[in-house]
């Protein structure tokens, strides 16, 4: 329920609504986690993930510790990746770089999330970006092989 940063596009980079049109959201169960976090509503709309899921896509979701707790007790069978700043310090210059406001309260929050991480499957420190791209892309593939994931193909090769 924020309002769009210059250059971002509704739609492209998130789907912007009012308040008052989140809340009826989440009185319709349309989206399946959210929160409050700095005054603004955050959340993943339930429809837009289970089309992709149905069309057996991957489905990376951006979204806080509360809210991946969430979506885990939903889809036991996702993997969560917490993205890791390179230091608090780092954190904060990246904030003030993008004109983050409430720079003190977010990366207040950022410390409490950290007590989180020891929940996620994976633990990835984005210091060059590129990097990181690619042991999110390490993991993703990892994830794909898992023997619960390829039960069905296993099970298709054993029949024949």
């Amino acid at each position: 329920s924020r309002a769009p940063r210059e250059g971002e596009v509704d739609g492209v980079h998130y789907h912007f609504r009012t308040r008052e049109q989140f809340e009826q959201m989440i009185k319709n169960e349309e989206v399946l986690e959210y929160t409050e976090y700095c005054g603004n509503y955050y959340g993943t709309p339930r429809k837009a993930v289970e089309d992709m899921l149905n069309a057996g896509k991957d489905v990376i979701l951006k979204i806080e510790v509360e809210g991946a707790m969430n979506i885990k007790r939903l889809f036991p069978e996702c993997c969560l990746v917490f993205i890791l700043p390179p230091s608090m310090q780092e954190l904060e210059r990246r904030l003030r770089k993008r004109g983050t406001e409430k720079i003190i309260e977010r990366t207040a929050q950022a410390r409490e999330e950290l007590k989180f991480a020891e929940n996620y499957d994976y633990l990835i420190v984005n210091g060059a970006l590129e990097k990181a791209v690619d042991d999110l892309r390490a993991v993703i593939s990892a994830e794909k092989l898992r023997k619960v994931r390829q039960m069905t193909l296993l099970n298709q090769l054993r029949a024949e």
